[in-house]
């Protein structure tokens, strides 16, 4: 019944099929019955559209297709041709049924996102014990059991050991994702290890699922150029239809010497078949499929307009750190001179005072090494750590703060220099006056961000990184990555006007970034992504955002490409179909149901070539 409730459009048009089908047998015993009949299905299937029509013209001063059906219906119930007119009601009222059936299955391809959080979570007391509590009414700071197999039903923060969570939804990737301790959770996702307790960090209304389903709200309403245009354009072509075909009735009456019947029966044809249902609906259907598809395959984009422009990006800029990067280092190569277990303790047990992203990064290489009782222990901020232990001075840091001490590197200089060239930073260890150690840090590229790179020079797309870091690190990446072109230490201003130097050169530019100082380039370019990890002021500055797979870029250009193909076939089409049925109108070869079916069923057609971005790939 609520499904009824929901669509009596439907319930309307059966109602109508209904006491066309009781009306024909009475045609020839009782044709005054029958006619009867066919005003009721006329008012019963009709009245949906006289009521859209009605209201757009005289609230919103706009003349629809609408109300030439419904002039169309009532010139031939006028005329006699109350079944006709009875029919031209069913079948208009069945195409739209169904286009409205066809545009719920787009929006519901989104809505099905709503669905991927659980409506109910469990919630841990300070006794330990767990209460089943609504999803929406969870605060930051409430503990959750996650069992394995749930979805995870908030974002959150990972208080267990380890897990393993599913997080394809989101990105679209197959594999999980592993999990350790302190790592971020998003809701939605599901937990494939054991049984684990998180801790909620967000509200529910601020959840990265939340502000998806928001996006893509906000950009079906945002209608593409095309569909814009052309919606813009029905209000004139309707106004042209009126006047054509009173015209055309004169014209066949006066001129050709037809009967006023005949001329009369033929304008409402023309009435009918000259209706842009087909065309109107051209573009809006593709442009809603692109979008809830791209959305489920972990690219939220914010309007049909940007879908649409993205066909014409010939040059992509990204930003390096974040975003071709995973954005933090690990320790990628050590050398050892000697005492490597207690190089790794000293060094684990100075590092662990400080929070900046090396020290991070060696403390996780030498998480297995035992602490050390210091006897002293000083951080020179810009250089590294000065510490003391059983009566020897050692220097943990860069090269500049060792060199202070150590008289010479000679022997070990061609390794370094080859290190450096590969854009990795270097962290020396030094006791007294004797090098002992040396890690090499690396921001390694995200293992999507090759294949995205290979995938848009295939699509003839340029490719260049703009970023803050050194020369020789960006030229590194870039070369590992087949980039085509490098702009290093970039302030954020410097990328703003390299973005527009790059639009005189390219003419369209995409910018994808992830951080704070991304938001001004991202801003500026014709077209922009941000990263779903990235900051909010880079997702709210971009007109998509990418949930971590960079893969959906050269998707977003095949995407709009084709979708640009489809609206085209569409227009073609649609006016094709107008045109041969007006002048099979003039020769007299269409009668009105078969010119009812060749314009509504030239519309059903339409919308479903739309509809079949739904299932891109």
């Amino acid at each position: 019944m609520t499904w009824l409730k929901e669509h009596i459009h439907i319930l309307e048009t059966a109602c109508c099929l209904l006491l066309i089908l009781i009306g024909l047998p009475l045609l020839s015993r009782n044709p005054e019955v029958a006619s009867w009949l066919f005003i009721a299905a006329f008012l019963i299937g009709g009245y949906q559209s006289a009521k859209n029509g009605i209201t757009d013209l005289f609230v919103d001063k706009h003349l629809s297709v609408d109300i030439l059906m419904i002039l169309a219906a009532i010139g031939a119930g006028i005329i006699g041709y109350w079944l006709e007119g009875a029919l031209l009601i069913f079948i208009f009222s069945l195409s739209s049924t169904l286009e409205e059936l066809a545009m719920e299955k787009s929006k519901n391809a989104i809505s099905a996102l709503m669905n991927l959080t659980p409506d109910m979570a469990r919630k841990l007391d300070e006794a330990g014990s767990i209460h089943e509590i609504e999803t929406k009414n969870l605060k930051v700071g409430d503990l959750l059991q996650v069992r394995k197999g749930e979805s995870i039903p908030i974002d959150g923060e990972l208080k267990s050991d380890f897990t393993e969570v599913d997080e394809s939804m989101v990105t679209g990737e197959p594999i999980t994702v592993d999990k350790k301790k302190g790592a971020q959770l998003i809701g939605g996702t599901i937990n494939q290890g054991q049984s684990i307790v998180m801790e909620v960090s967000v509200e529910n209304e601020d959840t990265l699922f939340a502000k998806i389903v928001s996006l893509v709200e906000s950009a079906q309403s945002q209608k593409s150029k095309t569909a814009t245009f052309i919606e813009n354009l029905e209000d004139k072509y309707v106004k042209f239809v009126l006047i054509l075909v009173p015209s055309f009735i004169l014209f066949c009456h006066f001129i050709l010497g037809w009967t006023w019947l005949d001329a009369s029966y033929r304008g409402m044809i023309l009435l009918t078949v000259a209706s842009p249902c087909a065309l109107i609906a051209s573009s809006t259907p593709a442009s809603l499929s692109a979008i809830s598809r791209s959305a489920r395959k972990g690219l939220v984009i914010k309007g049909g307009d940007i879908v649409d422009n993205m066909a014409n990006i010939k040059a992509v800029v990204m930003d390096k750190t974040g975003t071709l990067t995973q954005g933090k280092p690990s320790v990628v190569d050590s050398y050892y001179v000697q005492d490597k277990d207690l190089v790794n303790s000293l060094v684990k047990t100075a590092e662990e005072a400080s929070s900046h992203p090396i020290s991070k990064a060696i403390i996780e290489f030498t998480k297995e090494s035992e602490r050390l009782k210091l006897e002293k222990s000083e951080e020179i901020s810009g250089k590294g750590f000065l510490i003391s232990f059983e009566g020897s001075d050692w220097r943990i840091g860069k090269k500049s703060f060792i060199l202070e001490t150590v008289s010479e590197l000679d022997q070990y200089e061609e390794d370094i220099n080859k290190l450096e060239e590969q854009g990795k930073t270097l962290i020396f260890v030094s006791r007294n006056q004797k090098l002992m150690a040396y890690f090499a840090l690396l921001d390694d590229i995200k293992e999507d961000a090759l294949k995205a790179i290979q995938m848009m020079h295939e699509l003839g797309i340029k490719t260049v990184m703009l970023t803050g870091d050194q020369e020789k690190t960006a030229q590194y990446v870039a070369k590992k990555l087949g980039i085509d072109q490098v702009v290093a230490n970039c302030m954020p201003q410097d990328k703003v006007s390299k973005i527009k130097a790059l639009q005189e050169e390219y003419g369209f530019v995409a910018m994808v970034g992830d951080g704070i100082n991304d938001a001004p380039a991202l801003a500026q370019a014709d077209i922009s992504y941000a990263i779903g990890s990235g900051t909010d002021i880079a997702m709210e500055s971009a007109d998509s955002v990418i949930m971590d797979d960079l893969t959906r870029i050269p998707m977003s250009i095949r995407l709009s490409k084709k979708m640009k193909v489809i609206v085209k076939e569409n227009i073609i089409f649609a006016l094709t179909v107008i045109t041969l049925l007006i002048l099979a109108n003039v020769f007299q070869v269409v009668n009105l149901p078969l010119g009812v079916v060749g314009h509504e069923g030239s519309t059903i057609l339409v919308i479903l070539n739309g509809l079949r971005l739904l299932t891109f790939n």
